[in-house]
């Protein structure tokens, strides 16, 4: 599977006022694996940055005034993305820039390019509701490093983005299930089997730990005044007296 952690950078806020895309960074993950290859563009706009998004990018337009323009690097830009699962914080809002760049050239949209497009800020509404969903907070909340960001850059907030989405996702595809080969001639059903539970180790409570068990749910029953709800489904277990420290 071939994901593609995007962002761009843009002169403002809306493309149908003529604000332009200045920067494209992509992180390529393969099989949840960062493979080390990206792609970062900077674009020369022909315009001025609204100075809330310079205040935003620090991208100024000296800086910019020799970059290529979009035209010049829609094919590389099209072959990267070519068929990957693109992953986008605040989706709608790099598509839509994209979109109108593609546009003028007559390239159609971007969902067009690439397999799919996914927003990583909708998938960490439904995962922390109530919650504040900014890159910036969900680093803080999967201990990810953001310290050196100090202005934001496509590149540098994809390769932050691609390491909160495997935080994310982590476990997603713990619960594949591998189909065992069909024998010849047979109904070509799935099989889920082949695994032995016999050869799993069994590590028994020692009689310190079963003891301090139930001193545990003791403390609870006082607290409920009765039995606690554990006491309903445990088996009963003889305690041995725990050894002297």
């Amino acid at each position: 599977m071939r994901q593609i952690i995007l962002d761009t950078e843009t002169t403002g806020l809306e493309p149908s006022q003529g604000h332009r895309v200045i920067e494209i960074g992509c992180v390529e993950v393969v099989n949840r694996t960062l493979t080390g290859r990206n792609l970062h563009l900077y674009l020369k706009p022909d315009r001025d940055s609204d100075p809330e998004a310079l205040a935003v990018h620090g991208l100024t337009t000296a800086f910019l005034a020799d970059k290529p323009k979009f035209e010049a690097i829609a094919d590389e830009f099209l072959d990267f993305v070519a068929d990957a699962e693109l992953i986008i914080h605040n989706a709608s809002f790099d598509t839509k820039f994209l979109n109108a760049e593609l546009a003028r050239m007559g390239r159609g949209t971007l969902d067009k390019h690439c397999g799919k497009i996914t927003d990583s800020l909708m998938h960490a509404r439904l995962l922390h509701p109530g919650k504040r969903n900014s890159l910036d907070s969900l680093c803080d909340r999967y201990g990810i490093s953001n310290a050196h960001r100090t202005l934001h850059g496509a590149l540098l907030d994809s390769e932050l983005l691609a390491e909160v989405w495997l935080a994310m996702t982590r476990g997603q595809d713990a619960l594949l299930i591998e189909p065992e080969e069909t024998p010849a001639g047979g109904a070509g059903d799935l099989v889920v089997g082949g695994f032995d539970a016999s050869v799993l180790r069994v590590v028994m409570a020692s009689a310190h730990e079963t003891a301090a068990h139930d001193a545990y749910l003791k403390d609870l029953d006082k607290a409920v005044g009765g039995n606690c709800l554990w006491r309903t489904i445990e088996p009963k277990v003889e305690v041995a007296e725990a050894a002297p420290a």
